[in-house]
């Protein structure tokens, strides 16, 4: 911004005769001692000056005279010219915003201007009411073309409906939806050595997008889901068997734990759980030793490692890692996991996928997804709170369709063989409004 508080000086009729190559000096007090710079403006700008007989004819006008006259540009009785903006910003004065101050951004640690940017979706001009309120993430780095087939399968038969084998509804407000094919994706990651992206694709089975990766040794292609920020043309590892050999020489045969995570501690990487420093951002964590990763898969997801348990041998010389490692998911819950359990570096893609609308009923059918019914506008026999000759639902507690109340902090969780792996369960604020105290 420039603010133009000191750009006026008062001036008499001699003004009129300063010429724009005067204007244009670029240090006029040492090329040309015979002109001034303009009293009332900061000597630390190269401004243009007057001349010292027009200062001096005119300097008790400038003092006294309360009605300025401009040598800026948006006056056109001085500057006619295509110099009234090269004027302008010679007179004009900075402006410098202090930085942002906030003891919350500086106590976090955050650091990095991305998270204070706007989030950046694609709109569309409003020619149907479909797109007036759609908004998407912008994705254009997506393959334009169809999936690798050998690695999809048709989804097909009454499963689109939400029923299981028998034919019974196990997961209400499925069906219809566009036709698609299941990507088989790779949780487990056991297939040593380097991989090369081949490119990133969308998958209508998850809000994450997955990559198509190649071995390089075998030629073997795999799906896998991205980390944020991959790209085509980048080349992920597997150490989930250990440590190859060619990276062990090339730290001189010691195992430093520091130069070991800098080596392999990249985006996309998939180690086992002690490998990972403390505190770095993980996903598609495993929670056994030989089994797939189950947590943080979809979009936008991490978990954080917080802390690895030590353990002493037996002869007392050295502390080893533990059976476990302590996570922190995004709920706030904090778990352990096995030590052996796979997770890849990194935040899941597509992070911008909650900030998406819609915009119209229709899309959601595309996306296998049905109408929600409320239960008072439904029949007596279909929920319990259905039927009558009005909108109330009666004089009962709200219950779900199966007659098991919804609301009051009903409790379903059992009280005594609870989950042993979870060292902090996360905050349920058992249907009302979560407080900053509890948060």
């Amino acid at each position: 911004m420039l603010n133009f508080s000191g750009i006026f000086c008062g001036l008499t009729s001699t003004a009129h005769s300063i010429v724009p190559s005067q204007l244009a000096a670029s240090s006029p007090s040492k090329a040309h001692p015979e002109y001034l710079q303009c009293p009332g403006i900061d000597s630390g700008f190269d401004l243009p000056s007057l001349p010292r007989e027009a200062l001096s004819r005119t300097h008790h006008a400038i003092m006294l005279r309360p009605h300025f006259r401009p040598l800026a540009a948006g006056v056109s009785s001085l500057c006619q010219s295509t110099l009234r903006l090269a004027a302008l910003r010679g007179y004009a004065t900075k402006v410098q915003h202090s930085p942002n101050s906030d003891a919350s951004t500086a106590l976090s640690g955050a650091g990095s201007q991305a998270d204070y940017e706007p989030v950046k979706m694609r709109t569309y001009k409003p020619r149907t009411p479909g797109l007036r309120h759609l908004k998407r993430p912008i994705n254009d780095h997506l393959w334009k073309g169809r999936p690798y087939l050998p690695l999809t399968f048709p989804k097909k038969g009454h499963g689109k409906g939400g029923r299981n084998n028998q034919g019974v509804i196990t997961v209400r407000h499925r069906g219809g939806g566009h036709k698609r094919r299941i990507r088989t994706v790779d949780f487990e990651r056991w297939e040593p050595g380097p991989h090369l992206v081949e490119r990133i694709e969308y998958d209508p089975g998850r809000s994450a997008h997955i990559a198509l990766l190649t071995r390089k040794a075998t030629g073997k292609k795999t799906y896998i889901v991205a980390a944020e920020g991959m790209r085509a043309g980048d080349v992920v590892h597997s150490y989930r068997e250990g440590i190859p050999k060619d990276l062990l020489d090339s730290m001189g045969g010691v195992i430093d734990p520091g130069v070991l995570a800098s080596k392999t501690a990249w985006r996309g990487n998939c180690l086992p759980m002690h490998m990972i420093p403390v505190g770095t951002n993980v996903f598609n964590v495993g929670s056994q030793a030989k089994g797939g990763a189950v947590f943080c898969r979809s979009a936008g997801t991490y978990a954080t490692v917080i802390s690895k348990e030590e353990e002493t041998r037996e002869d007392g010389s050295k502390v080893v890692t533990g059976r476990f490692v302590v996570v922190r998911l995004q709920s706030g819950e904090i778990r352990r996991v096995s030590k052996d359990a796979c997770a890849t570096i990194g935040v899941a893609s597509n992070v911008m996928h909650h900030y998406r609308q819609l915009g119209k009923a229709g899309r959601k059918r595309w996306l296998n997804i049905r109408p929600t019914v409320r239960g008072l506008a439904m029949n007596a026999f279909e929920h319990p709170h259905g039927g009558g000759r009005g909108k109330s639902k009666g004089n009962r507690i709200p219950t779900s369709p199966w007659g098991t109340p919804s609301k009051g902090g009903f409790k379903t969780r059992r009280k005594s063989n609870i989950n042993k792996w979870v060292v902090t369960p996360r905050v349920r604020n058992m249907g009302k409004r979560r407080d900053k105290k509890t948060a």
